[in-house]
């Protein structure tokens, strides 16, 4: 049965959130594992994709790293069933050993909300943990107040999203795209400016990952991009939050 890595070992950190390590090598486990708890964080692992729902279901972890070829069921269908449960939403970083910008856009579409490509580096790895982690924690409740716009209400503390009247499930990126478009209205912003704003920093070599989210907020909003209610296209130059 899948456990949390030893946690009384004397020099680490204090713990800060719970991270949960999925994949079918154990030595990626083993070290995924170590240097998560070496970061502070109260680590759990499984080694296939029911494994890894059963343990997310006893201990509700804010963070997942997850191999996308997996036995029993992939990396792609856990995240989709993690995303499904009530509750707080789960952050969830890809491991693969593909890296064709196809596979990396499989993720996005998603939900992910990062993506690693084996062979990789565990110190960045805990580094892009530790960075997804930064933007999921809501502010304080006095220092959000809501945002809205029309029929639209974007709560930045609780991290919800209210459209007449009615709650929108959103991934993690997909809120905080939202809620930089809602803070700026009637403002463009380029893919680039997009990426370094809500991403923190360009993953890929390209800007898609922007264009694949607007895509998916647009749907979920049900806003058309011909008549947009929200999100407005500005062509040759990027998108723009209808004030």
């Amino acid at each position: 049965m899948p456990s949390p890595s030893d946690k009384s070992a004397p020099g680490q950190a204090e713990k800060t959130a719970t991270v949960l390590v999925v994949d079918d090598e154990p030595t990626i486990v083993e070290i995924v594992g170590r240097y998560m708890e070496r970061a502070g964080f109260e680590t759990y692992t499984a080694a296939d994709g029911y494994k890894a729902l059963d343990v997310a279901n006893a201990h509700r972890p804010d963070l997942v790293v997850l191999d996308v070829m997996l036995p029993g069921i992939d990396g792609v269908e856990v995240m989709e069933r993690l995303q499904e449960r009530p509750g707080p939403r789960i952050a969830v970083i890809l491991l693969t050993a593909r890296g064709e910008e196809s596979d990396r856009l499989v993720g996005l579409r998603n939900g992910a909300d990062d993506y690693v490509v084996k062979p990789f580096s565990p110190a960045e790895l805990v580094a892009r943990v530790e960075a997804v982690l930064r933007r999921a924690a809501p502010a304080a409740a006095e220092d959000q107040p809501p945002i809205v716009h029309g029929q639209l209400r974007v709560e930045p503390a609780s991290r919800r999203v209210f459209l007449d009247d009615a709650e929108i499930t959103l991934t993690m990126r997909e809120f905080d795209l939202l809620a930089f478009f809602a803070a700026n209205p009637g403002h463009v912003f380029s893919r680039d400016q997009l990426m370094e704003a809500v991403w923190g920093e360009p993953w890929f070599d390209d800007t898609s990952t922007v264009t694949v989210h607007v895509r998916r907020l647009r749907a979920k909003l049900g806003d058309d991009p011909a008549e947009p209610r929200f999100i407005e296209t500005v062509w040759g130059v990027g998108y723009r939050f209808r004030p």
